[in-house]
């Protein structure tokens, strides 16, 4: 069964999946020196995972009469672009291929940079998971080699259409490249193919919808400044601003402007005033106006729209299943194919649900392997009292008194704290039935918007006439690029969370996954 199958993948994972990169002739050696050298590079990838120097120096000080930079490669690609999930972190195959360009200078970047457009050309067909960490990866990478790269080679990508994805590839590229660094930075690195500063995001910076000095919203900066308590806000705003004015507008837009001088400016608002977000934003429907307040706000700046919405949910002022519904708008479902910023949320709230559960998991396990000691305890001190021997015929305590009192002490201390253990499991037991039920609600509501968009809400696109088809592409037009998409991160999730989706499997059976859907 599917279960059974996934259980013995992780059980035994495959040890390596190889990515044919490069055309045969590039890789010049016999199978069997090719067998053994790759062995070669994932042990000393296991061995030495965390040390990243070693391994750089193990890897190029292999003593072999033939030049083996492209397997490296291709071995290192592959193990980065394995799925469902690397054997490592993927920073620490970025930081081995960095030590590899600085220890081989003359060969290895040309090598790298080889198997980056040999990706790049086969971009359509990768993998949404891949795709994305090709991306992270290269970006990375740049920014440790001061963003050169021949940026004209991929000036092209600009008579393709929006959505095409070497295009939307070299546009999420630029993105993160500004994150890593500065927007002024990464448009002198572009600066052979100036052309490309069309994909650049815009020049950071919130959009704060009442500089002309909205009375309301200066009133409320006031109080903040006199550091009012959230109560007296929460009072003045039924009294004040609900009567007459969207209240989840004006508090978010003006709160949101209190923290964006920086991220410990925005911790501080959600602290200080988590309690006006939770009055105003209690309902599903609220909080979906209260992400829309923050993407408008942060238009301009797709990371800290991501880092507001994960905060938000970090402090429990936003649900996952509002984050959910609020993904699948039909503003955000309409850009599915042309940038990542709505799934980098999503990603977030998959992973922040997922470890919350793991961590009840993990805490419930701990507490469970704290009882045995109890019982230990007591079963020590039982069996001293019982140890008898025979002195002028008569019997009495083997063991020594002072020792029977310390096992007693020692025992009843140990019934006191398994008391108070089984308390906490007990507890953590109703938290986690809770958050299991919230998970198997998420999870239905996931698959669910996935099914609604695929098959029910397909967006109608029109046809883009600045950007014609070219022939040479392999696609069907831009609707069939977006369920593309779709359907790779539907894969994607389902991989990378597959142990918690399979805990939920028969409800989703049940109410989810329909002929229609699968047939998707």
């Amino acid at each position: 069964t599917g279960m059974q199958k996934h259980e013995a993948d992780t059980k035994y994972p495959q040890r390596i999946r190889r990515l044919n990169i490069f055309p045969t002739g590039k890789i010049e050696m016999q199978p069997i020196d090719r067998f053994v050298v790759e062995e070669y590079l994932l042990d000393v990838l296991l061995y030495f995972n965390g040390c990243r120097k070693e391994c750089a120096g193990y890897i190029v000080g292999l003593p072999v009469p033939f030049r083996y930079e492209y397997l490296i490669a291709e071995t290192l690609f592959s193990q980065l672009l394995l799925l469902p999930q690397p054997p490592f972190k993927p920073i620490y195959y970025t930081l081995v291929i960095i030590d590899l360009c600085k220890a081989l200078p003359g060969a290895f970047p040309g090598v790298v940079a080889g198997g980056v457009r040999a990706l790049f050309e086969k971009i359509g067909d990768l993998d949404m998971e891949c795709r994305n960490r090709l991306i992270l990866w290269f970006s990375h990478h740049l920014s440790n080699f001061q963003f050169i790269w021949p940026w004209e080679e991929w000036a092209h990508v600009l008579d393709l259409p929006n959505w095409a994805p070497e295009r939307v590839f070299v546009k999420e590229i630029l993105e993160r490249e500004v994150r890593l660094s500065y927007w002024d930075k990464i448009k002198q690195s572009i600066e052979n193919a100036p052309i490309l500063e069309e994909l650049l995001p815009p020049v950071g910076g919130p959009v704060f919808k009442y500089n002309d000095d909205s009375s309301l919203s200066t009133e409320l900066k006031n109080m903040v400044r006199g550091k009012r308590t959230s109560c007296e806000i929460i009072d003045w705003i039924e009294e004040q601003v609900i009567p007459v004015h969207g209240a989840i507008e004006v508090v978010a837009q003006t709160l949101l402007d209190i923290g964006a001088k920086s991220f410990t400016h925005l911790i501080t608002v959600l602290e200080r005033y988590g309690q006006v977000f939770s009055k105003l934003s209690g309902e599903q429907d609220q909080q979906i106006l209260l992400m829309e307040e923050i993407s408008l706000f942060w238009r301009n700046s797709a990371q800290l729209t991501s880092i507001t919405i994960d905060r938000m949910m970090g402090y429990r002022l936003l649900s996952n299943l509002a984050i959910v519904n609020w993904v699948f708008s039909p503003c955000n479902v309409q850009q599915f194919h042309t940038t990542d910023e709505p799934w980098e949320i999503l990603r977030n709230a998959i992973n922040k649900t997922c470890n919350r559960i793991a961590d009840l998991r993990r805490e419930i396990a701990l507490l469970e392997n704290s009882l045995p000691v109890a019982k230990k305890a007591v079963a020590e001190l039982a069996a001293a009292e019982s140890r008898l021997e025979v002195v002028n015929g008569e019997p009495v305590q083997a063991e020594p008194i002072g020792r029977l009192k310390r096992l007693k002490a020692y025992a009843d201390k140990a019934r006191e704290e398994e008391v108070a253990v089984q308390e906490s499991l007990e507890a953590k037991q109703a938290v986690f039935t809770r958050a299991y039920l919230e998970n198997e609600a998420f999870f239905i509501q996931l698959y669910r918007n996935f099914s609604d968009v695929l098959v029910k809400g397909m967006p109608k696109f029109a046809e883009d006439k600045n950007h014609h088809q070219p022939r040479n592409l392999n696609y069907d037009g831009e609707a069939e690029q977006w369920r593309h998409c779709v359907l790779g991160y539907i894969k994607s999730f389902t991989r990378q969370y597959a142990d918690e989706v399979w805990q939920h499997i028969d409800k989703l059976d049940l109410e989810v996954l329909h002929p229609p859907f699968l047939e998707a």
